[in-house]
């Protein structure tokens, strides 16, 4: 018997970056909003002697670095148990190094799989902790919540109601992956001269939009405050230097704004619907001076669990 889940991904629709602190964390507060681009998880019972991981898709990489692998490590220490051997298969949508926390939404699906798998009952509260254990990103996924105030290390949460209606997400991931690490150490080296972040006032603010009632137009009309609320994008401009030309691009193809998602080098713009995302996302492939190859262009609604429109 197998198990499956469609992991999904996330945007900050803001990000405030503190120093790093003692522990070598930055303290962090950003705004998450969970979409409907998913990865696939299958967990079942396996005859070999170890677990093993096939990953298909974008980014696939080592088994042995990966945060599902983590997950099943983490989650039978936890037990004190000799648990059997699991086969395990991820089906990667969501760009690697990208901003999307597809591998931290992946480690909270395993989590759950996999205890679901060994017939291991978990407290919101223990799942909370062990995804705490594996990413700052996890919690917001083991939370299972469609936006969240995120704090901390990552492991505070509050989770936000849902955005009524159905608003559109056009998403462009140029093949340009950005190290979530060295963004920050290049926001460490330059916050000293940074300006004062614009982040800080517009978290609060659109977490209490959230709280009073967010429907699609309003998040829509929310984004040209959000255009600056993210602290790494200097770093991701420094590192990915294609970022801020082609985010001019696309700002002037579609006539809004376009965001930055974490440490990038995913960039966003914010519709009213699914519809008008795609109808958007196809006359960007057609537009001429606009480079997009090799880059990665999908219209998603906040569930899904796949695009509406996607290239490739």
């Amino acid at each position: 018997m197998s198990f499956s889940a469609r992991p999904p991904a996330k945007l900050n629709l803001t990000l405030e970056v503190g120093r790093r602190g003692d522990d070598g964390f930055h303290q962090v507060r950003s705004v998450f909003l969970r979409i409907g681009l998913c990865d696939r998880l299958t967990v079942r019972p396996s005859v070999a002697e170890r677990d093993s991981l096939a990953v298909s898709g974008f980014g696939a990489g080592s088994a042995a670095d990966n945060t599902v692998m983590r997950a099943l490590a983490v989650l039978r220490e936890a037990t004190g148990q000799r648990l059997p051997p699991l086969e395990v298969e991820l089906e990667k949508n969501i760009p690697a190094g990208a901003g999307l926390a597809g591998g931290s939404s992946d480690g909270a699906a395993a989590l759950e799989l996999a205890a679901v798998c060994w017939g291991v009952g978990l407290a919101p509260e223990q799942r909370l902790q062990l995804a705490a254990m594996l990413g700052s990103d996890v919690p917001f996924f083991a939370a299972d919540v469609p936006a969240a105030l995120v704090e901390g290390r990552g492991e505070l949460l509050t989770p936000l109601p849902a955005v009524d209606g159905r608003p559109g997400v056009l998403l462009l991931t140029p093949p340009v992956p950005v190290s979530t690490a060295r963004a920050f150490a290049f926001f460490d080296d330059h916050a000293g001269s940074s300006p004062p972040s614009a982040a800080s006032q517009a978290i609060d603010e659109l977490a209490a939009a959230f709280h009073a009632g967010l429907d699609a137009l309003a998040l829509v009309d929310w984004a040209p405050r959000l255009h600056a609320a993210n602290d790494l994008w200097p770093a991701a401009a420094a590192l990915a230097p294609v970022l801020p030309g082609l985010r001019e691009g696309l700002e002037r193809a579609t006539g809004r704004p376009w965001l930055l998602s974490g440490s990038g080098s995913s960039l966003y713009a914010l519709y009213a619907s699914p519809a008008e995302a795609a109808s958007a996302a196809a006359e960007l492939v057609d537009r001429p001076g606009l480079v997009l190859v090799g880059t990665f262009i999908c219209a998603a609604d906040l569930e899904g669990p796949d695009p509406t429109w996607r290239q490739p």
